[in-house]
Order: C-alpha cells, then sequence, then structure tokens
C-alpha cells in the first residue's frame, strides 16, 4: 500500500443489534496503522451507504441485491415476543403464534422481519422505530416481535422476552459492493470467518511451520515417540546414516557383529 493507503481507515457500517466488538478489537490487532471507522445506520438504509460508497463494506440484514452486493451469512437469530413481566405468556418456555391471538401486536415501520401474517390484532397506527414500539409495550399497550439481539438491544427491567416459534427470523451477513473487493475487505473476511492472522487463505503469507526464519518442522511419524522424533532431528552421518554419540556411523555391510566371548 502507498503512504496515503495506509492512513486511509475502513469504513464498516452495522445495523443495531450486531455487535461488531470481536472482529473490531482484532481488526485494531492486525491493522493498527488503518483505522477502522464504525458507523450504526437503519437496518433499512445499509445497503444504500455500500452502494453510495460511503462505507467499504457493512454487518447487514439479509436479503440484500446479489446482483450489485457480495454478502457471506454469518448467523440466523432466534425470533422472541417482547411483553410486559406480568404478562400470561411468561408462564411458558417458549410462545406459539396462537398464544398471541389476544394481544395488539405492534409493528414497527423499521421492523427487519419478512411476515406474510402478523399474528394478533393489529395496532391502530405503526410506531416509527422499534425503540417507539418498545416504549407503547412498556406502557402496556401491546406486545412486540424483533430478533433476539433487538431484544437484548432495548432491555428494559419491566419487560422481558420469550422465544416465538413458527415465526420468521432474521439472518446477518458481511456484505460489500461487487465491484469493490479490496484487500481490506478480504482481511475483514478472514476475521468474521474466524482465521487466524497466518491462515494461507488469507493474502497475507504464513511462514512455514516451526522455524520462523524459515526452517521447517519435520511431521511427527504418527506411532512415534518424542525420543524417535528427536533423533530423527540429528545430524545424519556419512551416506545419510545416523551418527552417534562418538561420531562414527554402523559398520561397512549395515551389520555389526556379535561380541566376542571371552576365553
Amino acid at each position: 500500500m502507498t503512504g496515503s493507503e495506509e492512513s486511509s481507515s475502513f469504513r464498516l457500517v452495522y445495523v443495531p443489534g450486531v455487535m461488531p466488538d470481536k472482529w473490531v478489537r482484532v481488526w485494531n490487532e492486525r491493522h493498527p496503522d488503518v483505522p477502522l471507522a464504525l458507523t450504526q445506520v437503519p437496518a433499512g438504509a445499509a445497503a444504500g451507504r455500500l452502494l453510495d460508497g460511503d462505507a467499504d463494506a457493512g454487518l447487514v440484514r439479509l436479503p440484500v441485491d446479489r446482483t450489485v452486493l457480495s454478502a457471506i451469512p454469518l448467523y440466523t437469530e432466534q425470533t422472541v415476543v417482547v411483553v410486559p413481566k406480568d404478562h400470561l405468556v411468561t408462564a411458558v418456555d417458549e410462545v406459539s403464534p396462537e398464544d398471541l391471538s389476544d394481544d395488539i401486536v405492534l409493528h414497527p415501520l423499521d421492523d427487519v422481519l419478512d411476515w406474510e401474517n402478523l399474528p394478533g390484532r393489529p395496532a391502530f397506527e405503526r410506531p416509527a422505530t422499534t425503540a417507539d414500539a418498545v416504549e407503547l409495550v412498556a406502557a402496556g399497550i401491546g406486545v412486540l416481535i424483533v430478533p433476539l439481539s433487538l431484544a437484548r438491544l432495548h432491555h428494559r427491567k419491566d419487560l422481558t422476552h420469550r422465544p416465538l416459534k413458527d415465526a420468521p427470523e432474521s439472518s446477518v451477513a458481511l456484505a460489500w459492493p461487487e465491484d469493490a473487493t479490496t484487500d481490506e475487505v478480504e482481511d475483514f473476511i478472514g476475521i468474521v470467518r474466524g482465521r487466524t492472522v497466518n491462515s494461507t487463505r488469507g493474502r497475507r503469507p504464513a511462514l512455514p511451520e516451526g522455524n520462523p526464519k524459515g526452517g521447517v518442522r519435520r511431521k511427527p511419524v504418527p506411532g512415534e515417540s518424542a525420543a524417535g522424533r528427536s533423533a530423527a532431528a540429528k545430524p545424519t552421518g556419512k551416506g545419510g546414516q545416523s551418527a552417534g554419540r562418538s561420531g562414527r556411523g554402523t559398520p561397512k555391510g549395515g551389520k555389526r557383529g556379535k561380541p566376542r566371548r571371552r576365553s
């Protein structure tokens, strides 16, 4: 990289609920000369920020337009229902959509779940954001269905959540513009996939295993003892034979003579 590239930052956008802390920490350890610039954006705005060139990569919610964005799915979240702590469904470990048939189910405009039929009864008006919907749940207006990470993000002491079965799920992916797969993007892909700094799949090749100066460590033979490995690592004598402590190899002919009996 040139001097100007070294001083530039790697720009990463991420959506609410996604916590990139562990990946940021690894990036900073491996690339102290390339700052990681983080920006949280609404889930619906992430793809636009990437396509407009405002970010190099993003932790987004699927689906995205795969004709213009490359994406690597990372994980799929559990869907939960957020309710007041005294709600009836808190008596069970898992909730079904039928259990919510008498409840008003809030449906914020920034909802990230793809519903065909939202369970429960619709609210008179849709809240603008998930945060607004959480406030309404706390006020006893209704309940809210979200991915687990958003329930944790908007946690309140007077609310709780339960897993909701037979509901849509939200998947998180690493995405970047199809025509802008830079070295930095490749490095970040390696980080989120858990590759080590010396992974042969990264763009920085590792030194051979063992000797940091470039030597190669001999691979152990199955069943071989530590003593055997140590002996195999010693210098060999003339003709490739292992040198003994006195420096002499085996006698000519490859066989040792029998010791003579004393008369």
